[in-house]
């Protein structure tokens, strides 16, 4: 099998210019990183206080005071960092640039002589680095600055965040590994692994990736080392929680080359699992790489929402077990789709099967976009597919879900990364080889492609996925490559024709592939989008009986705005015509989706049930909106799953 060619395009080479997609990348540069620079610094009112930059600030000797806020804080301003980077290479900013190296040099300031970064424990705990890897989340943030710097590395040629990760990296790779007076340990929360990977390809340095597959595969290992720690003296909890710590949590159960289930936090899983693939695809590792696909297969097919989300219990964030998807107190948290949408991408690039792709696109469209308000200014950490908000009380099993969006969070993982992902988007558009161009993802750019010594240019023109409807421009000089066209696996009619002609492709792994000389060639692409209905299997007892609408890419849900409250009385038609209508005044512009249904009406009595006076059912016009955009207009009840009306 090939595995090592594909790459993403350098994001300063794509140039997204798309209806859909740019009220979030254009928000992101506009707003939203303007918005959370106010809140790193504490100065949006009535918000949840960050204390990031102040922690910094103080671990530097530039203030006074205590450092606040959680163990693993500093990430946030490392999101920031990679996501100021991202806009830059689409969109350069001086201003904003010298920001960053304000933050950068501050930074600095604060590292420690022997390399070493984090405000926590160099002002907290200084004589206890490295004694609670369980908890203390000291390789994650270093994950996250790592990935920072590589970005603005990337974004600016300036070496001043990479020289600051370098010398902590090259402290991390001294103080883990196999040697006698090394620490034969691995991160309580994966990131650092994925992160020292794209510092060896940032460097060349072997040992950072050496260490990276060192702490896959001391992972699981007998005896658990977490459990071990916490017999250590002087170990004291950061979380209550943990006082009945489970290594499945931290998928540390098992050697990784064994696990067969997703199970444990969520977001913990995918970003290791993202290591995993990048471990399997560097070192050929094909038993590792089988591993990553069971995985997936369980966690895709048994453990994942039809949103792209994961993660059913509010419980340690956590997966349950196969078919356990509860719709109002699953947990489904923004940070755990961006993570799976990580590891569909690798996964897609080693595999080139465009399933993959299919549950990144779902992620992307649904879980992700719902995330951020269409303001840039309110989030969501928690994603349910069900919303009572008069159900929503602190103290309950539904007490982590919020019925509206929030300005931000003492956890706050999840603003960060969305800002990152989505300046980043392009990576998930194209992935190209020596001579192999694959097209993901449907959004309208201009792009520049080297493919080898040789450079293509690309225009792809698109209003999906109002429509299936895209025009590829290529330019090139008589360059012979591959074009590999994802085909969705909603698509209907898919046809390509090249000049006018119909082309001879043929599909592999869901990717139309045509094969020529390529010159001043139009490439036109065409399927049908339909609304469809989906049916929960019925193992999933949730929605046993229940319906699902969906379009293209796009998952449906049904708001309190457009249907009246008590969602849960709706019954929807399965054999309904589904009508669509394009409200281009509507959040952006947006397609509803019209169908005929019932609605069960109480029959006005005080009691929770009744022998004599069933409930009547009456028929009503449901209306369904994008469930990415659900939660923009007035507050109210929200349903994805409805019951499915049998005739």
């Amino acid at each position: 099998m090939k595995r090592d060619g594909l790459h993403s395009l350098t994001l300063s080479d794509i140039q997204i210019d798309d209806v859909y997609w740019n009220r979030y990348t254009n928000l992101i540069a506009d707003v939203v990183i303007p918005y959370q620079w106010e809140i790193l610094n504490d100065r949006v009112p009535d918000a949840a206080p960050s204390y990031c930059l102040q922690n910094f600030r103080i671990a530097a000797g530039e203030s006074q005071g205590t450092r606040k806020g959680t163990v693993f804080l500093d990430s946030d301003a490392a999101k920031w960092l990679e996501a100021v980077a991202y806009s830059l290479m689409m969109r350069p900013d001086p201003k904003l640039e010298q920001t960053a190296d304000e933050v950068i040099a501050l930074i600095g300031r604060a590292q420690c002589e022997d390399g070493y970064l984090n405000t926590y424990y160099t002002l907290v705990e200084p004589e206890g680095r490295w004694s609670n890897l369980t908890e203390g989340h000291e390789l994650y943030c270093a994950g996250h600055f790592i990935e920072a710097a590589v970005a603005y590395y990337e974004a600016t040629g300036k070496k001043a965040l990479m020289d600051i990760l370098c010398r902590f990296s090259d402290l991390i790779c001294s103080v883990f590994g196999p040697g006698e007076k090394q620490i034969h340990g691995y991160p309580g929360h994966p990131e650092v692994e994925l992160a020292l990977v794209k510092l060896y390809h940032a460097t060349g340095k072997q040992a950072y990736l050496d260490t990276a597959k060192y702490f896959i595969d001391t992972r699981g290992g007998s005896p658990n080392y977490f459990l071990e720690e916490m017999k250590q003296p002087g170990y004291h909890l950061l979380f209550p929680e943990f006082k009945t710590y489970e290594p499945i949590y931290s998928q540390s159960h098992i050697p990784v080359r064994s696990q067969e289930t997703a199970e444990g936090h969520a977001v913990r899983a995918v970003y290791l699992y993202s290591a995993m693939a990048d471990i399997a695809r560097l070192y050929h590792d094909d038993q590792l790489l089988g591993q990553c696909k069971i995985l997936w297969n369980n966690m895709v097919s048994k453990r994942m929402y039809i949103t792209g989300s994961i993660g059913s219990s509010g419980f340690w964030e956590r997966f349950t077990t196969d078919y356990d998807l509860p719709n109002d107190t699953n947990y489904s948290e923004t940070c755990a789709s961006i993570g799976l949408a990580q590891f569909g991408l690798r996964m897609s690039r080693i595999t080139r099967d465009a399933s993959y792709i299919d549950t990144v696109e779902r992620a992307l469209y649904n879980n992700i976009r719902g995330g951020i308000s269409m303001k840039g200014n309110r989030y969501f950490y928690v994603n349910p597919l069900e919303v009572w908000p008069d159900s929503c009380m602190g103290n309950t099993s539904r007490g982590h879900v919020k019925p509206v969006r929030q300005k931000w969070f003492d956890v706050a993982c999840c603003p960060t990364n969305i800002a990152r992902t989505f300046t980043s988007l392009g990576q998930y558009m194209y992935s190209a080889g020596e001579d192999e161009l694959y097209v993901n993802l449907f959004v309208q750019n201009k792009a520049k492609v080297h493919l080898g010594k040789e450079e293509v240019n690309l225009s792809l023109r698109t209003d999906y996925p109002r429509s299936g409807n895209i025009i590829l421009d290529i330019e090139a000089e008589n360059i012979p490559f591959s074009l590999f066209v994802r085909v969705p696996s909603f698509a209907k009619d898919f046809q390509i024709s090249i000049n006018g002609s119909p082309a001879a492709g043929e599909i592999q792994n869901g990717y139309m592939k045509i094969r020529r000389s390529w010159n001043k060639d139009k490439v036109e692409i065409s399927f049908t989008i339909k609304p469809q209905i989906a049916h929960a299997n019925p193992l999933v007892r949730a929605n046993c009986g229940k319906i699902a609408v969906l379009r293209g890419p796009e998952v449906y849900c049904f708001e309190e705005t457009d249907n009246g409250n008590d969602l849960a009385a709706l019954f929807l038609n399965p054999s309904s015509e589904l009508k669509e209508e394009w409200k281009g005044d509507l959040l952006g512009g947006t397609i509803l989706i019209r169908c005929k249904g019932k609605k069960l009406v109480s029959p006005g009595l005080a009691e929770s049930f009744s022998f004599d006076n069933p409930p009547a059912a009456r028929d009503m016009e449901l209306t369904a909106l994008p469930y990415g955009s659900w939660g923009n207009r007035t507050p109210g009840e929200m349903l994805v799953w409805v019951h499915a009306l049998i005739t």
